[in-house]
């Protein structure tokens, strides 16, 4: 390859040799055009030899030039080894590869996008070609047809540099209308059938599963379960008909038991599809009837005596009035903050499935010693506990608060909060034994602890959720 032709930075590089060799031939050429023009100069056809030259010259010249600018701007072939400058790399990668190196190198982030679009040919093209012209990538698509449009559901993975609001800008630009968008993590990769078969399983396995499934089938959402009772009474008007009710953010679904779920999403409405999946959900739920995993784990207390831990039910309400009436007056108020005669009103609230997860530990007898309780509370969840007294200060209570945290943890909660009084004590240390990021609030003696369940990850050490019911008991002891 000669000096002329080779590249650095894209620029063709000049050697000095080349501008010494170029001036020595301007030199010898204007030497000999001179010799030449004093002898043809002087002869009888001089001035026609010379314009005929000067004619020939002209013509090489502009010969020269054209070829030069013909072949100086070939693109180079694959075995030229030059590498080719920014501008050819750009207009390269914009009409053949959508996405240039640098931006495959790059960092990218996932998107849950939702909007509607008419329901008309080539929308859903027009919203595409503009997400692509910002290199976002579709990684999954979901329809939700409405009477008057349709709502596009996506998964979007884009470079990190493109910002939310220029997303949402290309998509309005593009037709889109009533655009909302959130980041996404890996766990929204999975399909959505998949996904939606394995909160069917979920559900199937165990009747508290049920909140948490539509919590995680329709978003970031607000659930309550509201009984038979309240709907019946003051709460008449919230009741919903057999097949349910969807009211744009808001939709009511019959509980198997008479009662009324409650969904609430203000941010954003729900559509006929999502209403349609969320009814399936609690028709397999009370179709299957009442169920609880019935696993057990034997533990040993540092005193010797040996509990069984295990979920505990509608079915445990006897046994959880023997207990309150064992109870001193000090325990019960530490633990329902209101009067004590009340206390026995709770329990069907309490041991209901649909509130939430309770585990109980009892004696090798059969008698009920601790409850402990994990509660959906809306889009919250509430940590409660009530041991006997004379089983306290044994390391139960934190071994049911271990284990309920560690069921939030595995339901996807991010926090939970415990509301005591100031001078519970057991229950303070309880919340410092976690090893969480705690937060407190005290007004008028009562204190609220709030742990973070996203920074520090808790493994179970009894799968309620996975074990059968014919399965082996577990044994492990446990010290104060």
């Amino acid at each position: 390859m000669s000096d002329v032709t080779r590249a650095k930075n894209g620029r063709p590089v000049h050697h000095w040799r080349r501008d010494l060799v170029e001036l020595a031939a301007l030199f010898t050429a204007v030497a000999v055009a001179d010799a030449v023009a004093n002898l043809i100069g002087h002869g009888p056809d001089g001035p026609t030899l010379l314009a005929i030259s000067a004619v020939v010259l002209v013509a090489t010249a502009g010969f020269h030039t054209w070829w030069a600018r013909r072949h100086g701007h070939a693109p180079p072939t694959r075995d030229t080894g030059t590498r080719p400058t920014a501008a050819v790399r750009k207009a390269g990668a914009s009409a053949a590869d959508p996405a240039t190196p640098e931006a495959v190198a790059g960092a990218t982030v996932l998107w849950r996008m939702r909007t509607t679009v008419r329901d008309e040919p080539g929308s859903l093209a027009a919203l595409c070609t503009a997400l692509a012209g910002r290199q976002v990538d579709i990684l999954s698509l979901q329809t939700h047809p409405l009477a008057e449009g349709t709502v596009d559901e996506f998964l979007l993975r884009a470079p990190a540099q493109v910002a939310a609001s220029e997303v949402t800008r290309a998509v309005s630009q593009a037709g889109g209308a009533g655009t909302w968008i959130e980041r996404a993590d890996a766990h929204d990769l999975v399909d959505a059938p998949t996904r939606v078969l394995g909160l069917a399983t979920r559900t199937a396995l165990d009747a508290a599963e049920l909140p948490l499934a539509l919590r995680q089938l329709l978003g970031r959402c607000t659930i309550r379960s509201l009984p038979a009772a309240s709907v019946r009474g003051d709460r008449a008007d919230e009741a919903a008909p057999v097949e349910g009710a969807l009211e744009d953010t808001v939709m009511r679904l019959r509980a198997p038991e008479g009662g009324v779920i409650t969904v609430e999403r203000p941010y954003l409405p729900f559509t006929p599809t999502e209403f349609a999946r969320a009814r399936a959900l609690v028709e397999l739920d009370a179709r299957l009837g009442p169920r609880v995993p019935r696993s057990k784990d034997v533990l040993t207390l540092s005193q010797g005596n040996a509990i069984t831990v295990r979920r505990a039910d509608a079915g445990d309400v006897d046994a959880a009035k023997a207990m309150h009436e064992r109870c001193s007056p000090r325990t019960l108020s530490m633990r329902y903050h209101g009067p004590i005669g009340d206390a026995d009103k709770y329990l069907n609230h309490l041991l209901s499935p649909r509130f939430g997860r309770t585990l109980a530990a009892q004696t090798a007898s059969g008698r009920l010693v601790a409850l402990g309780h994990l509660l959906w509370d809306g889009d919250e969840t509430e940590i409660a506990l009530l041991v006997e007294d004379d089983w306290q200060r044994r390391g139960i209570g934190s071994e049911l608060l271990g284990r309920l945290v560690t069921m939030a943890v595995e339901a996807g909660c991010e926090s939970v909060y415990v509301v005591t009084q100031s001078s519970n004590t057991g229950m303070v240390a309880a919340m410092r034994g976690l090893d969480l990021p705690l937060d407190y609030q005290i007004e008028e003696g009562t204190l609220v602890i709030t742990a973070r369940l996203d920074a520090t990850p808790v493994k179970s050490r009894l799968p309620y959720d996975e074990v059968q019911e014919h399965e082996p008991e577990h044994e492990h002891s446990v010290r104060d």
